[in-house]
């Protein structure tokens, strides 16, 4: 990760994935062959592309972008609350590899630098575009965020319907499951971790 100084009041952080050796052909060979042992005639004009399309839609899901986390001095000592609600989820389950979607609620107490706000969307889709469970993904963005920042308190909340609960197993359709890590004064001051969590329950309703 390298950081670029652009003025006195704004520093830019280059955020990477390091990319997964690919082989596209022989991912599509087996999935051509886990298709036709579940029993589904992929030698017909309808399925005879599915194999490839397969594979390039988990291609593209577990591509994970690259981006530049732009933070900003905190020239005017805002020391309120930041809070972005309702950031798009969509992940992959690790465990049977069915999409996870729902809405990340991402806040923060600013310390010496604040965040410019459109990262917040990056930094959630940077750690979702890869197979997940729904906790770690949660910590990963806190934790990123309390390094990278160094704000006085960090506050995640996902809340996400899981396919592989609704669409197979327990078929629970619309159940949706909520984590939330939080760090520093969101975790240790009751009345700041009370405003955080009741803002953050108000963001789907």
């Amino acid at each position: 990760m390298t950081q670029i100084a652009l003025d006195r009041n704004r520093t830019r952080q280059r955020v990477a994935h390091a990319a997964p050796d690919v082989d596209l052909q022989a991912a599509e060979s087996a999935a051509a062959t886990m298709l036709a042992a579940l029993g589904l005639p992929i030698d017909n004009e309808d399925m005879a592309e599915t194999p490839r399309r397969l594979v390039s839609a988990y291609a593209e899901m577990l591509t994970v972008p690259d981006f530049d986390l732009t933070t900003f001095a905190n020239s005017a000592g805002y020391d309120e609350l930041v809070l972005v609600q309702d950031i798009p989820v969509r992940s992959l389950c690790e465990h049977h590899l069915l999409p996870f979607v729902g809405v990340a609620h991402v806040g923060y107490l600013p310390d010496d630098r604040i965040l410019g706000l459109s990262k917040f969307a990056r930094l959630v889709d940077f750690f979702a575009r890869r197979a997940q469970t729904q906790e770690r993904l949660t910590t990963q963005i806190a934790d990123h965020l309390q390094d990278r920042l160094a704000p006085i308190g960090v506050g995640v909340v996902i809340e996400a319907e899981h396919s592989c609960m609704s669409l197979r197993g327990a078929r629970a359709e619309g159940a949706r499951t909520v984590t939330s890590t939080l760090r520093g004064a969101l975790r240790e001051d009751p009345s700041s971790r009370a405003e955080f969590l009741a803002l953050t329950r108000g963001g789907t309703r």
